[in-house]
């Protein structure tokens, strides 16, 4: 069922990019990107900065943490409890949701400014 889902989904999302492509100029593909690109990053930030902070705070009382520890904090779930797992995942996606919309809407704004030259 979810399968048949995605698809009518992914079917419907094209259909309506083909209806409105001829509508989308260069500047407002642009602005579009940069709204995105704004979301992603008004969403990204804090929940990410909140997710790493949990995370600090529930390993660092099982195990010394690594000082760059930051950088690639996914390592650190191993240390995790299914309790604990379940506390950091809505911050943790939520964070990965806004870092993937901060890099789409900014390529994407990067393609409308190059069409637009």
């Amino acid at each position: 069922m979810l399968e048949l889902t995605l698809v009518l989904a992914a079917l419907a999302f094209v259909g309506l990019a083909v209806l409105f492509a001829p509508l989308l100029t260069a500047p407002g593909m642009i602005m579009l990107a940069i709204g995105a690109m704004l979301l992603g990053l008004t969403l990204g930030v804090p929940t990410g900065f909140w997710y790493h902070v949990v995370l600090y705070r529930i390993v660092s009382r099982k195990v010394a943490v690594p000082r760059r520890w930051w950088l690639s904090p996914s390592g650190l779930h191993v240390h995790l409890d299914d309790a604990e797992e379940r506390r950091i995942r809505p911050w943790y996606r939520l964070g990965g949701l806004g870092f993937v919309l901060s890099v789409v809407g900014g390529l994407a704004a990067i393609v409308g400014l190059l069409l637009a030259r």
